[in-house]
C-alpha cells in the first residue's frame, strides 16, 4: 500500500515537472521570437537564425524551470 502511494506521488511529480518544462519551453520560444519581431532596431524579420536562437532559449528556459521544480 505504501509502495503504491509512493509510485503515485512519483508519477504526479513527473507529470508536474513535465508540464512545467513544456510550458517553460513554449514561453521561452515565444518571448525570444517576440524579441526578434518587435525589438526596436532589429530587422523585423524572423529568419532561420532567429528560429534557432528561439529554440535554444526555449530549451534553456525548460531546463531552468525543471531545475526550479526539482528544488521545490
Amino acid at each position: 500500500m505504501i509502495e503504491q502511494q509512493g509510485r503515485e506521488s512519483d508519477q504526479a511529480y513527473e507529470v508536474r515537472r513535465r508540464r512545467v518544462g513544456v510550458g517553460g519551453f513554449f514561453v521561452g520560444v515565444c518571448v525570444a521570437l517576440g524579441f526578434f519581431a518587435f525589438f526596436p532596431g532589429m530587422p523585423h524579420v524572423i529568419d532561420w537564425g532567429a528560429i534557432v536562437v528561439a529554440l535554444v532559449v526555449g530549451v534553456a528556459v525548460r531546463w531552468g524551470c525543471r531545475g526550479w521544480v526539482r528544488k521545490r
